[in-house]
């Protein structure tokens, strides 16, 4: 039994930004849960931009959204950790994939431990990871894990990861991991009431600078002699 079933199941979701199913974004996220289920028990919900992708659209407000999306969307902002995976398009991750996180609660995802995780048709879209998912998450505060897993087409067949390198690669980002994850099924680090009180706490000290530290009382250094 391992550390994190003798608690209690982890609450991972998957999200992909395939807009097709077959994808290999979505072999590539099967793999990395079946590494990930030989270690941990876990709970797996997906959201799959295949299948609510054309509900997105058109929506220009989050009480607008299909019931699918919202649906969604709580998935996402309830887990306990965050798979999160997307094809390569224009050297980012594909438009549907931002504009459901475009609804994501800006403090839902605070230091929720969060596997990046991509495919392309070459290995020179594999910075993508680092220069596209990494900020978006680190906006949200998220906790990025600490190795990302990219995958290029030659690496399948059938849908099939045949690659013994990107296999090698999941089993290395799964276990590096655990202790992450085995934290986030245990234990709060931070919620998101205490973000918000963070932010509104600091905007509170920056507009009120001067009366904040007049009310500080003088601290006075005695030295001791002898």
């Amino acid at each position: 039994m391992s550390l994190i079933s003798s608690f209690h199941p982890l609450k991972l979701v998957a999200v992909t930004g395939s807009a097709q199913t077959p994808s290999k974004t979505e072999a590539l996220v099967d793999a990395i849960l079946a590494e990930l289920q030989q270690h941990i028990d876990i709970e797996i919900k997906y959201v799959k931009l295949s299948e609510i992708g054309h509900l997105v659209n058109g929506a220009t407000r989050r009480d607008l959204l299909a019931t699918e999306v919202q649906q969604a969307l709580d998935l996402i902002e309830t887990a306990d950790a965050l798979i999160v995976a997307s094809p390569v398009y224009r050297a980012s991750y594909t438009g549907l994939f931002k504009h459901l996180f475009d609804y994501v609660d800006q403090f839902a995802l605070v230091d929720k431990p969060v596997l990046l995780a991509a495919s392309g048709g070459s290995e020179r879209h594999a910075l993508m990871l680092d220069h596209q998912f990494r900020p978006l998450f680190s906006f949200f505060q998220a906790q990025i894990l600490p190795i990302g897993v990219f995958a290029t087409d030659k690496d399948f067949e059938n849908y099939q990861i045949v690659d013994q390198l990107l296999i090698e690669r999941i089993k290395l980002a799964v276990s590096r991991s655990i202790p992450q994850l085995l934290f986030a099924s245990n234990l709060a680090f931070s919620s998101k009431d205490q973000a918000e009180k963070d932010i509104k706490l600091n905007q509170y000290i920056s507009d009120n600078r001067t009366l904040f530290f007049k009310h500080i009382p003088n601290l006075k250094v005695t030295q001791k002699v002898g």
